[in-house]
């Protein structure tokens, strides 16, 4: 089970550079996007219901803002969309779907920076990282496999980006923001390209859009697929598809033994 996972920075914007091909052409089971902006009506027609796809799109309640997309080539049991957190659920962050045994979940984590260019929106971001991770406990108490896909908005560690000096008071590179992330960690959870790629640098998942700096490869890998303890078992791959154009970011993928839709437990929790 191939999953892919990618914040297309606006679907209406990707939707003009190639993205309908992509989305076809590639060979991912489950396709997860961040950063929609859009409500599901406003979603360019041949992407609302491509053929051969199950597709559902949260929207933030602010226009142009947020939002995360679902493309499965086999439909979900349940779908849920709420961290039980008004302040959370507006801006449309998060999708956890069911696929049998599996639980995977699409998050687009907040950006710490405020509308000043400051650090005000980490608390908030902080606060998102353990609503979260709390919500999913119980299925990781339960033995239940889970995935959380997305864009973390955290470079965990220095081989995650390419100047890490120049940023340690940067949002995305804050001690209390990599203390977050190694909190996710210390539960259980692991980073599935870190694990099997442990020493690997230079492979980022984002770009400043300022010119040339893609092009120079000065980037962070800010987005991940975290697998809970009974998920990591079934682990295949993991890979960054940074010759993706289109967005600021590009897609990852995690693979995965099918058979994690079966993985047995005692009981299947849903949201």
């Amino acid at each position: 089970m191939k999953i892919v996972s990618w914040n297309i920075n606006g679907i209406r914007a990707i939707a003009g550079r190639g993205f309908e091909a992509w989305l076809h052409a590639n060979d991912a089971d489950i396709v997860a996007l961040q950063e929609v902006r859009s409500p599901p009506e406003a979603v360019p027609a041949p992407l609302q219901n491509p053929e051969g796809w199950h597709t559902h799109i949260s929207a933030a309640a602010r226009k142009g803002y947020s939002g995360v997309g679902l493309y499965a080539r086999q439909p979900w049991r349940t779908l849920a969309t709420s961290l039980n957190n008004e302040e959370f659920d507006v801006e449309g962050r998060v999708q956890i779907a069911h696929f049998g045994s599996l639980v995977l979940v699409n998050g687009y984590f907040p950006n710490g920076s405020g509308k000043d260019r400051d650090n005000g929106r980490v608390p908030f971001k902080l606060d998102f990282y353990r609503a979260l991770f709390d919500l999913l406990q119980p299925y990781v108490d339960a033995h239940q496999p889970v995935v959380v896909v997305g864009d973390f908005n955290t470079a965990h560690r220095e081989i995650d980006l390419a100047r890490p000096r120049e940023n340690l008071r940067t949002s995305g590179f804050l001690p209390e923001e990599r203390k977050s992330f190694d909190d996710v960690l210390q539960r259980g959870w692991t980073d599935s390209f870190r694990h099997l790629h442990p020493e690997t640098a230079d492979r980022y998942t984002w770009w400043s859009q300022r010119f040339g700096v893609r092009a120079k490869n000065i980037g962070w890998r800010i987005d991940y697929a975290l697998l809970s303890p009974a998920a990591l078992p079934y682990l295949c791959a993991a890979d960054i598809h940074d010759d993706v154009a289109g967005s600021d970011h590009c897609p990852i993928s995690v693979v995965l033994d099918r058979s994690v839709i079966h993985h047995p437990v005692a009981k299947v929790l849903h949201p």
